[in-house]
């Protein structure tokens, strides 16, 4: 079968995208193949389709559990037999699905690369009939690159089970020398590389400085009609964005990691089809949706690398209509990132210790624990050893990251709540039992159904309304259910942890220490790389990125905030013309700054200057309203 034949069958698409037919043609020859295709440039593709024509299976390696399911998801919904082995899969489950890969006729095996080092997986593949060995996020191979994974260097332990099997790497942001490290570490032999520019045209790269966040949001959405994305730094803000949005008349919703497979699945496909024309979310959003019409991409806080900038914004206009990728920047956010991600990386020794409570939290012994799973309560862990949670968080992320553990982060668990008595029957227990009082009425009037069906109950939630300590609460819902006036399922952990290798507390950390360090100074070069960005108002913004990438333009985009504050405008109004506007408009009326801009549509920064030079020349002052008024009025 021809691949035009395949895409038309299972994508409906009548035409491939830029690179992608020239890559799928090189693999089905056989030959070690790199892609660097930017985000929304079709990459699974490039791989899916080769392998659907070659006979046999592909293997497909992957650090993103969440994008291995999607894609899992997908081709089955295209009828196309594929399997994803996922943390917290049982010896017997894994057992069966690999039998499944050998004997069922299946087309795709998605695995994350510590999966290689079980015995029994390399066992089975080497039974498998593989067709194509597909690295997906290739750039995890090299140390420096960005989400560095030492487990991806197993890789080449699956192309010695296989040698004659040819492999394509695949990536969206890669610079010059990991493109080199990724071909090394992947042992190609005469690959052919296939890079596609990272400029996108387009999409206008802006970054506006501001005092007061909300009201530029109010004015980017209004102007730029159209599906947007809002990413924010935590969960928290998400719902207190969307929540100000609502209040403002915007159609909007909110998705983060807390909520649950279903409101997540509702509200995807709310703003998929433009019943919700925004969506406020945290960085995790958008990997592997692929909807071609947003219009604007708004960072509400600064990115944490360009690599990650770059990704997220390139969520916007792949219909190859304009679209807008803005950054919404104040003095204080660079004190803030630097906050984030270089004051919370832990030291080695930090790392050692975490690793050391861990063992002993479980009770594992010296020499013990490889392959052992437990569920896991990071609040409780912290406070048992009065660990600091961020230094903590981000020592787990570099265990897992660095295969000594792997960590799963399941937000997604609930105490269920149901009450099993009648109404009548409840308040006359009630009565005997009044030191309970609180607690029942708090649940009966949070959550609605309660007394119908089994009903998830947030325990945080539920301790703020009553006021009651955790540990009471806990207590009291356990009487209910010994008296049986509920059914009570209590979920007290947040993760799983499965132990990668046996403890032996130093000896298993000092093996990464070298590679904990590179990682730091990576964060640190990619923190300090998006300030350089964020400041740098002299050269275009494309430009900008295209030369961190390593592509080398002089030619302006000419619709980034840096072109467009360069641009000559018959609307351009000199400082001199512009404070005497400013006094003109003043001696009608009290206005604040937002009525003058308003107003006077002029640019943000210009119109603080000219405040600030009349403020200090004592033409204008500050009222208690904060209000601008003249001194002689």
């Amino acid at each position: 079968m021809h691949p035009i034949e395949v895409l038309e069958r299972y994508w409906n698409y009548t035409s491939f995208r830029p690179f992608q037919e020239e890559i799928i043609n090189s693999v089905l020859d056989n030959d070690d193949t790199f892609a660097l295709l930017p985000t929304g440039g079709g990459k699974s593709i490039c791989f899916q389709i080769p392998a659907l024509i070659k006979d046999g299976i592909c293997i497909v390696i992957s650090p993103l559990i969440a994008l291995m399911k999607d894609q899992v998801q997908t081709l089955k919904r295209k009828g196309i037999k594929a399997i994803a082995l996922t943390s917290g899969m049982s010896k017997s489950d894994l057992d069966t699905q690999l039998d499944n890969c050998i004997y069922g006729n299946y087309k795709f095996l998605y695995l994350s690369p510590e999966r290689l080092q079980q015995p029994i997986v390399k066992e089975r593949i080497q039974a498998m009939k593989v067709n194509l060995i597909a690295v997906d996020e290739a750039h995890c191979i090299s140390q420096w690159g960005n989400d560095f994974r030492p487990a991806y260097k197993n890789i080449s332990e699956l192309r010695a089970i296989h040698p004659h099997v040819n492999c394509i790497a695949l990536t969206a942001t890669a610079k010059h020398d990991i493109v080199k490290d990724i071909i090394q570490n992947l042992d190609f032999v005469s690959p052919k590389i296939y890079k596609a520019s990272f400029t996108r045209s387009n999409i206008s790269y802006q970054v506006l400085q501001t005092e007061d966040k909300k009201y530029h949001l109010e004015t980017v959405l209004t102007r730029f009609e159209g599906a947007s994305i809002i990413y924010v730094r935590n969960r928290r803000s998400t719902i207190e964005i969307n929540n100000y949005l609502n209040s403002k008349n915007f159609s909007s919703t909110f998705y983060h990691g807390g909520i649950t497979h279903k409101e997540k699945q509702e509200r995807l496909q709310q703003w998929l089809t433009g019943e919700k024309q925004i969506m406020v979310a945290t960085t995790a959003f958008g990997m592997g949706i692929d909807k071609p019409n947003v219009r604007t991409v708004i960072h509400y806080n600064l990115p944490e690398s360009i690599e990650s900038y770059y990704q997220e914004a390139g969520r916007a206009g792949r219909d190859g209509g304009l679209a807008h990728a803005i950054i919404l920047n104040e003095n204080i956010d660079e004190t803030h990132l630097r906050k984030q991600f270089l004051s919370t990386l832990p030291s080695t020794d930090y790392v050692k210790k975490v690793y050391k409570q861990l063992c002993n939290y479980f009770q594992i012994a010296y020499g013990e624990g490889a392959q052992s799973n437990y569920q896991f309560d990071f609040k409780s862990f912290c406070n048992i050893y009065e660990l600091h949670p961020s230094l903590t968080y981000n020592s787990l992320l570099l265990l897992d990251r660095n295969s000594v553990i792997a960590l799963n982060q399941q937000f997604n668990f609930r105490t269920k709540i149901q009450f099993l008595t009648s109404n009548t029957q409840l308040f006359q227990y009630l009565e005997s039992h009044l030191d309970l009082n609180t607690l029942v009425k708090v649940l009966l009037r949070t959550y609605g159904g309660i007394f119908d069906y089994e009903t998830k109950v947030n325990l945080n939630l539920v301790i703020k309304k009553t006021e009651i300590p955790e540990k009471q609460v806990i207590g009291q819902l356990r009487r209910l259910e010994t008296d049986g006036i509920i059914n009570l399922q209590i979920a007290n952990t947040d993760s799983e942890i499965t132990f990668l290798k046996p403890r032996e507390d130093d000896v298993t950390i000092n093996p990464i220490v070298k590679t904990i360090r590179q990682q730091h100074q990576l964060k640190h070069n990619q923190v300090e790389a998006v300030i350089s960005y964020i400041k740098n108002d002299k050269v275009c913004k494309n430009i900008q990125l295209l030369k961190y990438f390593g592509e080398h333009s002089q030619t302006p985009c000419g619709k980034c905030s840096v072109c467009i504050e360069n641009k000559p405008s018959e609307n351009h109004t000199s400082g001199a013309d512009l404070t005497t506007q400013i006094v003109t408009l003043l001696q009608s009326r009290d206005l604040s700054s937002r009525q003058l801009l308003k107003t006077l549509q002029c640019d943000e920064k210009n119109l603080i200057s000219s405040l600030k030079q009349l403020v200090e020349i004592n033409k204008i002052k500050l009222t208690n309203k904060n209000t601008f008024t003249l001194y002689d009025r």
